[in-house]
């Protein structure tokens, strides 16, 4: 089994990124290892400039998420950790299976459409061509799955598609160049919504700082962000169901859930009945009580940029050793001499 999955160095990591990613990452990364085999996960630097972008924060952040990596469990020694710019194979794969993919499939792309908005002439061609990247991250590593989110299954249904399109028309049935990845899509990830409105995703874009738990937030300011959590009026129901149509509370009760392993309904049963007003101490106190160790060791490494980076020098050459026989077999599939 090998695991790829990459998340793009905006900085500023928070709570919806963390119970909805990393921490399943984590798991990920133990579980493959118990069993033998490989999880790798990259800081996709090359995804962000697809964007307008400000260079020296792209260095910063890429630094700043691998010591959030670290700091909420990702092991070096046990998972492959780099960033995208120091392994050139995925550009070149990238490349090479431009001639594969198609302009019609690239145009049904929801997230293009979203991201370009009404400005598709004005939009860089890197956000067009942004899933044909996609797919050579986990094709070049012959990657058997890929932990996505429901926004990310249409692209790898994408990588997928031109797997086989690639394997059809420049391979034998019996040697494909290509592995074709199955998702993992884990039934415990949770949907973090923003304390400010609970039909928003949490997210670092919020003009609002109080709209998210950030990981680098102290105690103090992770109790007051709770505190001031938009809630209603009514005390929390006994059952799950009861939640229907409070998109707020549901946020809250759905983060202490994810937090304690506990079901919703589990929660509910301690809690039902009571108000806001003894729900959010409680859910303040487990944030801290989570979050305080992956703080302290977050700003312990932030500050060691030789230490973040001889990680990402290490965690490249191993992800490079696994790409070059990969686009070796693309190159020669396609006819391509080379020296």
């Amino acid at each position: 089994m090998r695991i790829v999955s990459g998340i793009q160095p905006t900085g500023n990591l928070h709570l919806g990124n963390y119970l909805g990613a990393i921490r399943n990452w984590v798991k990920m990364q133990d579980d493959v290892a118990a069993g033998g085999g490989q999880s790798l996960y990259f800081l996709a630097d090359l995804h962000a400039i697809s964007m307008p972008h400000v260079p020296a924060e792209l260095a910063a952040n890429t630094r700043e998420m691998v010591a959030a990596l670290v700091a909420c469990g990702i092991n070096p020694d046990k998972s492959i950790l780099f960033n995208q710019a120091q392994v050139p194979q995925h550009a070149e794969l990238q490349w090479l299976l431009n001639g594969t993919a198609r302009m019609g499939w690239l145009n049904r792309m929801t997230q293009w459409k979203d991201k370009a908005g009404k400005n598709r002439e004005g939009a860089s061609i890197a956000l067009f061509t942004y899933p044909v990247l996609q797919a050579a991250d986990v094709l070049l590593y012959q990657a058997t799955h890929v932990p996505v989110g429901e926004d990310q299954k249409q692209h790898l249904e994408l990588a997928r598609d031109i797997a086989q399109k690639f394997n059809n028309d420049f391979a034998s049935e019996d040697a494909p160049v290509f592995t074709l990845p199955d998702p993992i899509i884990p039934p415990e990830a949770a949907r973090i919504m923003s304390l400010r409105d609970g039909s928003a995703k949490m997210s670092k874009s919020d003009p609002s700082d109080m709209s998210r738990i950030n990981l680098t937030d102290d105690a103090d300011t992770i109790m007051q962000k709770v505190k001031k959590a938009k809630t209603d009026p009514e005390p929390l129901p006994s059952e799950k169901a009861g939640l229907e149509g409070r998109p707020e509370a549901a946020n809250l009760v759905g983060i202490f859930a994810a937090l304690s392993g506990l079901s919703v309904d589990s929660v509910l049963a301690d809690f039902g009945g009571e108000g806001f007003g003894k729900f959010k101490p409680a859910l303040g106190e487990l944030l801290v009580s989570k979050l305080a160790p992956i703080n302290a060791r977050f700003v312990e490494l932030k500050g060691d940029t030789s230490a973040l980076d001889a990680i990402l020098r290490a965690g490249a050459a191993k992800a490079r050793e696994l790409a070059v026989p990969t686009l070796d077999k693309t190159y020669a599939a396609l006819g391509l001499v080379r020296g």
